[in-house]
């Protein structure tokens, strides 16, 4: 599966009152691997930036004053997620600034058309009901390095979501008892199995005494009971 996962900074918060996109940060995952292939794209928005906005993100309309408006580089834009599974934290926000762009542009198209959505944030409620899920909580809570992030940024956060994505969805890999090599990333390595001498002494069996054959009917008895109906371990006579 390639996924595409996706941040965007803004002018303020919603598009209705003519809000714009000013940053586009995207990061490909390949079959649940980082490619290194990336989208980064500042953008010119054609308005001020809200006070409250520049406070999150940092970028001021100086800064922005040469850059490209979103029309010339929507094609590329959408060459990039065309076809992907994006994933995105808190989606209807990205997605409807997105959508939003796409519309003042003529594109023709929404997200929807070309793209499905993986909303983090709505995960990260299921997952972690009744507490912060935004990504510096999630971060803490998954042991993902986001020292670097002072300030929020397009390129930066998707970076991090994608590490945040791959800990909540990755389960454990692999079975380590503490012992072997570890690689760079924490992770233990794979030890070759090691066999046993064919001539080893047969190993010891112990047998059960009458006190514990008891104790285990009476615990079968007790399981039969409150499943409403004989225990599976019951229609073998033997011990």
């Amino acid at each position: 599966m390639r996924q595409i996962v996706l941040d965007t900074e803004t002018t303020g918060l919603e598009p209705k009152d003519g809000h714009r996109i000013i940053e586009i940060g995207c990061v490909e995952l390949v079959g649940r691997k980082l490619t290194g292939n990336t989208f980064h794209q500042y953008l010119q928005p054609g308005r001020e930036i809200d006070p409250g906005a520049i406070e999150v993100h940092g970028i001021t309309n100086e800064f922005l004053a040469d850059k490209p408006v979103f029309e010339d580089v929507v094609d590329d834009f959408v060459e990039f997620i065309r076809g992907a599974e994006l994933v995105i934290h808190n989606a209807p926000f990205d997605v409807g600034f997105i959508n939003h762009e796409l519309q003042l542009c003529d594109h023709g198209i929404q997200v929807a058309d070309i793209c499905g959505v993986l909303d983090t944030l709505k995960m990260a409620r299921r997952m972690h009901a009744g507490q912060k899920n935004n990504l510096d909580a999630l971060c803490k809570r998954y042991m993902i390095d986001n020292s670097s992030r002072d300030l929020h940024g397009a390129l930066l956060d998707a970076e991090i979501l994608a590490d945040v994505y791959l800990a909540m969805t990755g389960g454990q890999v692999t079975l380590s008892l503490g012992d072997g090599e570890e690689s760079a990333s924490g992770a233990h390595l794979a030890q070759p199995v090691r066999r046993l001498d064919s001539d080893r002494p047969a190993l010891r069996v112990i047998h059960p005494d009458s006190d514990e054959l008891a104790a285990h009917d009476a615990c079968i008895e007790n399981l039969s009971k409150a499943a409403g109906g004989q225990a599976i371990w019951q229609k073998d006579s033997t011990h």
